[in-house]
């Protein structure tokens, strides 16, 4: 047992080593298309057809080379943005096997479908049988609570090489400042009025998404066995796709 935990000790210092190796070589060699790519640009103002036809060539190696660091990057220890190291510390986020990062994906997935649940009940709940500010307080809180875990999971999920939309994430941090308003908003007759309003779209907004999760996490299982679509794919990745190619 000894000598298998040494060997054990002796690859992970290896793969250290090789991680580190592996940073260092992806940094050089984005600082090299970064700076080839502006070179690109200028020549591309005064370039012939035939020129222009070459430039933009180069221009999609360049941008599928940017695609396949980005895939490796996603198995490498890297510092956290901002937000986790503020939330979490500067401690590594990165799940090293594929299976690992599935299964942290699916358990993002089956999170979100349980809080769903949970928060319609709740919502359901406050506007029908439970006219109480104790109760008001406890479903806002946890509105902020869900708003937040999702947060951080999904910038760990970012971290793995998610390709999660800007636009979704940000959208969960207005949500999480929008729900505290709501936490901290004192009783009264204007309080009163929006209540109301407020939880008959809590009640809608959960049933849509309770029924777009299934819809299309099957959509998403069928693309993945194509082929067509990465494993760490959301289900809102799938929507915002569907809705571009509508358009």
């Amino acid at each position: 047992l000894q000598e298998t935990h040494r060997i054990y000790k002796q690859k992970l210092e290896e793969l250290a080593a090789l991680q580190t190796l592996c940073s260092s070589s992806i940094s050089k060699q984005k600082k090299h298309l970064k700076d080839l790519k502006l070179t690109l640009q200028r020549c591309k103002r005064h370039a012939s057809r035939e020129e222009a036809e070459l430039v933009q060539q180069m221009a999609a190696n360049i941008k599928e080379r940017q695609d396949v660091f980005f895939d490796m990057e996603a198995y490498l220890p890297k510092k956290n943005g901002l937000y986790l190291n503020l939330v979490l510390g500067n401690v590594n986020v990165t799940l090293l096997s594929n299976q690992a990062k599935f299964a942290y994906k699916d358990e993002y997935e089956k999170f979100k479908l349980y809080l769903t649940i949970i928060l319609l009940l709740g919502a359901v709940a406050c506007r029908f049988v439970l006219h109480y500010r104790v109760t008001d307080e406890v479903f806002n809180f946890l509105l902020v609570w869900y708003y937040c875990t999702l947060t951080i999971r999904e910038s760990i999920l970012i971290s793995n090489g998610s390709r999660i939309k800007g636009w979704w994430v940000s959208h969960h941090y207005v949500s999480t400042f929008l729900s505290g308003v709501m936490l901290t908003w004192p009783n009264g007759p204007i309080y009163q009025k929006f209540r109301n309003q407020f939880l008959a779209f809590s009640i809608f907004q959960s049933c849509v998404q309770f029924l777009q999760y299934y819809y299309q996490r099957g959509c998403l299982y069928r693309l993945r066995a194509l082929g067509e679509r990465n494993h760490l794919d959301l289900t809102v990745v799938l929507a915002a796709l569907q809705c571009r190619h509508a358009v």
